[in-house]
C-alpha cells in the first residue's frame, strides 16, 4: 500500500474528525458568509492547479481545499440563496449522505440486495407523502431531468405498444412523427426528448389561460383531437418553474375518457404541496397520471444529487432499460433496479431521503413546506409595497416571480442581481416577455429575519440602480 494512504488509514478517525469540524465550521457561518461570493477582480476562471506526483495526504488536502476552494464556493446550503429552486440538507440528511459514502454501497442488484430494499421503502414513503396510490412504483434517479427523461422514455415505450412497435427494440423512428403537448414546460423536456431520439420539434405547445401559465384545457382536447387515431403524450405541471401555477390535473386526465395519450406530470417541487392542508388540492388528480417527477433535492431538503421518478407501468419501464449479463439479476416481477433506470449504478441515494423522513416525519416536513410558503408570501407582499418593484404574478406557493417597475431590462437585473449577491441570490427569467426575477424558498433554515434581509436588500440595490 502507497506510504500516504497507509498513514491516512491508520489515522481515519483523526481525519475524519478534521472533515467533520471543517464541515461544522462551513454550515455555522452560513448566516454570516457572502450568500454568492465576488468574482475573482480580474474576472476571469482560476487557472487549474498541477496534479502532485507524491501526495501529502489529507490533512493537507483539507488545508489546501480550505484556503483555495472553500471560500469562493457559494452558501447554497443557507437559507438566503433563493436561485433556482433549492434546498438544503437537514442534519438528518447530512448524517444520512455522510453515512451513504462510508458504507458505499451499488445498490443495484438483488445479488447484494439490502441497499435496494432499504430504496424500496423510502420510495414507499414517499408514495405516501405524496398522496399517490401503490398503483405507482418508483426508482431514484439524479435529479429532475433525468426523472422527466425516464418518464418519457416509459411513454415513448407506451406509444410504440400502441402502434405494434418497440422503439427499445426498433429505434424511435419506427414511432413516425409523435406529439408530446404541454402549456408551459421545463427546458428538461425539450432535452429529454433530445436524449430519447424524438426531437425537440416534437414539443407542441399548447395556449394556456389567460394570465396564467396552466394548460387550457379545452386548448389541449383541441390539439388532441388534430390528429385522431394516432397516440399522443401530454406533459402536465404541478408547479411551472415561474409561477408556480398548477395544471388542472383531474380535468386533463378526464381527457382519457375521448383522447388516447400517457400523462406524465412534472412535479418537481410542486408535489410537496400534498403536505399542506391549504394547498394540497393543488396537486389533486396527481395519481392519475402515468408518470410522475419529483425531485428531492429541492424541497425534501436533502443533498444533491436526488430525485424519484413514480410510474404505473413498470413492466415498460423494464423493457426500456433492462441490462443482460450473467452478474446482473433477473428481470422477474419485482426488477432489480439496474433494470428500471439508465445508471448500470448508482450511489446509494434513499440514505439521506430515507434519514430524512425517519427523523422528522411528515409533521416536520409539512412545517419546512409551510413556513417556506409564508416566507414566500411575506416577501411578496414586501416587493409589492416597494415602488421600485411589480410582482408580476401571484405567489401562489414558494416563488416570487418579479421585476423592477422602471426600465425592466435584462442589464439593469442583472446589474441589480449582482449587487445583492452578497445578502440574497435570486435568478433571472423572462416572464410574459418581460425580464424578470425569481425568489424560489425551498431551504429548510430559512425564516421571516431573512425575508427581511432580502426585502431591504433588493430596496435598497434598487434605489442605487435608480
Amino acid at each position: 500500500m502507497d506510504r500516504t494512504l497507509a498513514s491516512d488509514l491508520a489515522r481515519l478517525p483523526d481525519l475524519l474528525d478534521a472533515a467533520r469540524d471543517a464541515a461544522a465550521e462551513a454550515l455555522a457561518a452560513l448566516d454570516a458568509r457572502p450568500v454568492v461570493p465576488p468574482p475573482p477582480p480580474d474576472g476571469k476562471p482560476q487557472e487549474p492547479g498541477v496534479l502532485p506526483e507524491h501526495g501529502t495526504g489529507t490533512h493537507a488536502a483539507l488545508a489546501d481545499f480550505a484556503g483555495r476552494w472553500a471560500p469562493r464556493l457559494s452558501a447554497s446550503a443557507g437559507p438566503r440563496y433563493l436561485g433556482f429552486v433549492t434546498g438544503g440538507a437537514t442534519p438528518a440528511a447530512l448524517a444520512g449522505d455522510w453515512l451513504t459514502a462510508a458504507h458505499d454501497q451499488n445498490s443495484n442488484s438483488a445479488l447484494d440486495g439490502a441497499g435496494q430494499d432499504l430504496e424500496r421503502e423510502t420510495v414507499t414513503w414517499l408514495r405516501d407523502l405524496f398522496h399517490l396510490s401503490d398503483a405507482h412504483t418508483g426508482t431514484f434517479v439524479s435529479g429532475a431531468t433525468m426523472s422527466n427523461t425516464t418518464g418519457l422514455a416509459i411513454a415513448r415505450e407506451w406509444l410504440g405498444e400502441r402502434l405494434g412497435v418497440s422503439p427499445a427494440e426498433d429505434g424511435a423512428a419506427a414511432l413516425g412523427p409523435v406529439r408530446v403537448l404541454s402549456g408551459a414546460p421545463h427546458s428538461s423536456i425539450a432535452k429529454a426528448l433530445s436524449v430519447l431520439g424524438l426531437g425537440r420539434r416534437a414539443l407542441v405547445p399548447v395556449p394556456t389561460l389567460p394570465g396564467r401559465e396552466a394548460v387550457d384545457p379545452v386548448a389541449l382536447e383541441r390539439a388532441l383531437a388534430d390528429t385522431p387515431g394516432r397516440p399522443a403524450v401530454v406533459v402536465a405541471n404541478a408547479g411551472t418553474v415561474n409561477t408556480v401555477d398548477f395544471d388542472d390535473l383531474r380535468a386533463i386526465a378526464a381527457l382519457r375518457e375521448r383522447h388516447d395519450f400517457w400523462l406524465h406530470t412534472d412535479a418537481a417541487f410542486g408535489a410537496f404541496a400534498a403536505l399542506s392542508p391549504e394547498h394540497a388540492h393543488l396537486t389533486e388528480g396527481l395519481d392519475a397520471s402515468d408518470s410522475v417527477c419529483v425531485d428531492l433535492h429541492k424541497w425534501l431538503n436533502v443533498p444533491y444529487d436526488s430525485a424519484v421518478q413514480f410510474t404505473r407501468r413498470r413492466d415498460l419501464q423494464a423493457r426500456v432499460f433492462q441490462n443482460a449479463a450473467a452478474y446482473l439479476g433477473p428481470l422477474g416481477d419485482d426488477p432489480d433496479l439496474v433494470h428500471l433506470t439508465p445508471e448500470n449504478s448508482h450511489r446509494l441515494r434513499a440514505l439521506a431521503a430515507w434519514f430524512t423522513l425517519r427523523a422528522y416525519g411528515r409533521e416536520g416536513h409539512r412545517e419546512i413546506v409551510e413556513r417556506d410558503i409564508a416566507c414566500a408570501r411575506s416577501l411578496g407582499e414586501a416587493l409589492d409595497r416597494d415602488p421600485s418593484f411589480t410582482v408580476l404574478a401571484p405567489v401562489r406557493l414558494n416563488v416570487v416571480c418579479f421585476t423592477l417597475a422602471a426600465r425592466p431590462t435584462a442589464a439593469r437585473l442583472t446589474a441589480l442581481r449582482e449587487t445583492v449577491a452578497a445578502e440574497v441570490f435570486v435568478t433571472p427569467t423572462t416572464y410574459a416577455g418581460t425580464p424578470a426575477l425569481r425568489a424560489a424558498f425551498s431551504n429548510w433554515r430559512t425564516t421571516q429575519a431573512d425575508v427581511r434581509r432580502a426585502a431591504q436588500a433588493l430596496h435598497t440595490a434598487a434605489k442605487e440602480l435608480g
